[in-house]
């Protein structure tokens, strides 16, 4: 089944579809399937990372599909133990050798670890790399705006995408406005908080029973018309089509206020606050 996804500009002049597929601890034969059948049920673009030690999975999913590789848009992430400048670079690399690809459409640094100061020069590899042909788009995650200053500062290059958590109990309002006044595209991670707490909230059930969708397509469709990139994961194959069946219906002006108005000072999963959280 082909389901077409909508696709977004990025500042570079790229395209991602709007909606994407996530594949954190989706590993071995397993994960290479969910992730195969995600790409034949019609996801286009498909976030990995480094740290999630999937690339090679990712690299198997693409080949074991007949989809080509050109329409396919595949992230990685560059970990925050390899900053430098000549570590980032053969990173980028090594992360092409596991999955056996020739360039990723997107690369993103995972996090700033603003701690270790050391991401202005991670970013300076990717601007490289893009040069080189390694990368198509470049990116960032969970980099707050003065992050996001100091890179176009020093480099004059902005990002393209920051992927940052994002879902109804924490919606990154303040964030995603700065992301729309510097043409920077917000991806969501974690686009659906943890699902039992999601699927037992009453305010969402209830928008839901109203349009006669389930709770996931509530929220993706919210994420959707916020001008967010969602990123849900799921093995099943059922549930993957019904993560990306939101194109037949929208939330009214009342559902997204609704919506809007479940988030939390303190409605981070883990309390992942990028200004001192630091991820290696």
């Amino acid at each position: 089944m082909n389901t077409q996804i909508p696709e977004a500009k990025l500042n570079d002049g790229n395209l991602i579809p709007v909606i994407g597929f996530g594949t954190y601890k989706l590993i071995g034969n397993e994960g290479a399937i969910a992730i195969e059948n995600a790409i034949n049920n019609g996801y286009r673009l498909i976030d990995s990372a480094y740290n999630y030690e999937n690339e090679g999975t990712v690299g198997a999913a693409i080949r074991r599909t007949s989809v080509p590789r050109e329409e396919l848009r595949i992230t990685s992430k560059l970990p925050g133990r390899y900053h430098t400048y000549q570590d980032a670079l053969h990173t980028i690399q090594e992360s092409l050798y596991r999955a056996n690809l020739d360039y990723y459409d997107v690369y993103l640094i995972h996090w700033p670890n603003p701690k270790q100061d050391q991401y202005v020069e991670a970013w300076q590899a990717l601007i490289d790399a893009r040069k080189w042909g390694l990368i198509r788009s470049i990116g960032v995650s969970n980099f707050l705006p003065e992050h996001l200053n100091r890179l176009e500062e020093e480099t004059g290059v902005m990002p393209s995408i920051n992927q940052v958590e994002l879902h109804p109990f924490f919606n990154q309002e303040s964030q995603r406005k700065w992301h729309e006044k510097h043409h920077i595209i917000t991806e969501s991670w974690s686009p659906l908080f943890r699902t039992s707490n999601v699927f037992k909230n009453e305010t969402i059930k209830d928008i839901a029973l109203k349009h006669n969708k389930t709770i996931s397509q509530i929220v993706l469709r919210w994420h959707y018309q916020l001008g967010a990139v969602p990123i849900p994961k799921s093995s099943s194959p059922v549930r993957q089509l019904e993560n990306i069946s939101i194109f037949d219906f929208s939330l009214d002006d009342k559902d997204m206020t609704t919506l809007a108005n479940l988030t939390r000072p303190d409605g981070r999963i883990n309390d992942q606050d990028p200004a001192v959280y630091e991820e290696f």
